[in-house]
């Protein structure tokens, strides 16, 4: 159990900064082209990178020797050493405010900004909130305030609560069947290694799960492109997600989408598990 003297020693983690260098190359960019099966043409330099994908850059290459159990850099560098094992993104609010164009060189700027701990149906809940500003030529591109949740361990014969049913008037959906090779390519576009993505003994022997979990991120990516796709002409200012519920690997899902009636760029987009509920819920503006 997380003590409450623990609990004020990692305060002193907010107002952490740190920065990251990198060149929105093309190839990142191409090769997540190809893993969500785009069809558009393909992208060039100068073009504008789409939305959420600045997610490939900015890697922490952490040495192998100073990695948690998980896969993930051990805890105690930038972010606080919160013990408790299980780790998810669990949403973010981006707002992209000016065009960051391929093969630009950048910078992101991160800051821990808060700190909070509750306790859940599942036991202890701490919450990270880490906001990063992206930067090229001189001009702040994009704000992403991201949450990452802390949870504790599985509980032999624990079950996740059903979740609320999903919306039926979805304008727009696209059925998605993920496997281990999708899994796979978006962990290494994004240096992710978090064995929960690619790692299946891990993902049910040590924390629980039934199958390996898509990314937050890559169902966020997904929703995104689903209004895109809908809609390429129109541009998007903002983009905010909450996870609810995590997706496997284990059976398809399906990503929805409704605009708003009043023929502007802002539409609810949200993904549906595989018994109809939501696990994620996200909207654009």
């Amino acid at each position: 159990m997380t003590t409450q003297d623990e609990m004020k020693a990692w305060q002193d983690w907010v107002g952490r900064e740190h920065s990251l260098e990198d060149t929105i190359d093309l190839g990142r960019a191409r090769a997540l082209q190809a893993s969500l099966d785009d069809k558009g043409a393909a992208l060039n330099p100068g073009d504008a990178l789409p939305p959420l994908w600045h997610w490939m850059y900015f890697w922490s290459a952490t040495p192998g020797s100073a990695l948690g159990p998980d896969g993930h850099a051990a805890r105690g560098g930038f972010l606080p050493p919160i013990d408790l094992p299980r780790r998810m993104w669990a949403g973010s609010r981006v707002s992209f405010l000016h065009p960051l164009p391929l093969g630009v060189a950048a910078t992101r700027k991160s800051s821990i900004t808060g700190i909070r701990f509750k306790e859940g149906r599942s036991g202890q809940l701490a919450f990270v909130t880490v906001r990063h500003e992206v930067s090229a030529q001189g001009t702040l591109c994009i704000a992403d305030e991201q949450d990452i949740a802390y949870r504790e361990a599985a509980k032999t014969g624990e079950e996740s609560p059903p979740g609320e049913d999903a919306p039926r008037d979805a304008a727009w959906a696209r059925e998605i069947h993920p496997d281990p090779v999708l899994l796979f390519r978006y962990s290494a576009l994004t240096f992710n290694g978090h064995r929960i993505h690619y790692d299946q003994p891990y993902a049910t022997g040590v924390e629980g799960y039934p199958g390996l979990i898509v990314h937050g991120p890559l169902l966020a990516t997904l929703m995104v492109e689903l209004a895109r796709a809908a809609r390429p002409d129109t541009s998007i200012a903002s983009f905010q997600f909450r996870a609810l519920s995590p997706i496997f690997d284990t059976a398809p899902f399906t990503v929805a989408g409704r605009p708003d009636d009043d023929d502007g760029q802002a539409a609810d987009l949200w993904i549906v598990n595989p018994q109809g509920k939501l696990a994620m819920r996200g909207r654009i503006g």
